[in-house]
């Protein structure tokens, strides 16, 4: 279990802090605009895992380091010079079988803890993809979200034909995806590709603020909430109402139900202890 205030720095190209109940996540190889190398995916699925485990942590911020870029997406950089993800040797070893449970998206995806993305700068690509596996992005108005996925010639392969379509709906999101356009932080936010738009100086700030809000709420309600609503992605209504009471029966019965009523009736903030 990570201890509040815990810093890892075991591999430096993803730093990871714990603080205040809050993990902060930072790509950080800011000389390459944190483009994703094979030991950052790893490094970064593992956190996400670990994060999603710690009792200590109840809201994770994945961000970028430096000013430039959350993320540009895969190293081309190490590509086409035959090292790294997509290198003509990385492509002629790759096996029969894929087994994509431990990787990014993935683990994204089948978290309980809310995530929000922290875009100090440009998203592309990968990044892109990864900015959209968070549950709540905010972005710096100078970042740029670029699909340049059919540019490069390949597809959203991170998840955002599953994402975006759900996000976007059809007709926005294949315009998006078929012409590989970049958007502004602007039109991000009119499209609702973000949640909201600050001077690039404070997106970590109003990050932590945010976490730090939902950090205050009972986590095993939050953490619940986030789970029916993943499920209720792929069931039928009267199958998800039936969940979420069953999640309701299981929530009365924890200390932190009891907390709420009492500081509600007390008339004071809440002290939830995730029990």
């Amino acid at each position: 279990m990570a201890m509040d205030g815990k810093i890892d720095t075991d591999n430096d190209e993803v730093l990871y802090e714990v603080s205040e109940g809050i993990a902060t996540l930072t790509l950080n190889r800011p000389d390459r605009m944190n483009a994703i190398s094979r030991p950052m995916l790893a490094r970064l699925a593992r956190l996400l895992v670990e994060a999603n485990e710690d009792d200590a942590v109840r809201v994770i911020v994945l961000t970028g380091a430096g000013e430039r870029a959350f993320c540009v997406g895969l190293d081309l950089v190490d590509a086409t010079q035959g090292e790294g993800i997509g290198s003509a040797a990385s492509r002629n070893t790759l096996p029969v079988t894929i087994d994509l449970r431990n990787t990014p998206p993935t683990v994204l995806f089948a978290m309980d803890k809310p995530t929000i993305c922290a875009l100090n700068g440009s998203a592309a690509g990968y990044g892109m993809d990864t900015a959209m596996g968070c549950d709540i992005r905010i972005s710096g108005e100078s970042a740029k979200m670029a699909a340049a996925f059919v540019k490069r010639g390949v597809v959203p392969e991170s998840g955002g034909t599953w994402i975006l379509p759900r996000l976007l709906g059809w007709s926005k999101a294949a315009k998006l995806i078929f012409t590989g356009k970049t958007l502004g932080a602007a039109e991000s936010l009119e499209l609702g590709l973000v949640d909201e738009v600050v001077p690039d100086a404070e997106v970590r700030d109003r990050a932590r603020d945010l976490a730090r809000e939902i950090a205050a709420n009972a986590p095993l309600a939050v953490q619940s909430s986030k789970r029916l609503m993943r499920m209720g992605l792929s069931e039928g209504f009267e199958e998800h109402v039936h969940h979420v009471y069953l999640q309701f029966l299981q929530l009365i019965r924890t200390e932190d139900f009891d907390e709420g009523m009492t500081s509600f009736l007390e008339r004071r903030a809440p002290d939830f202890k995730g029990r």
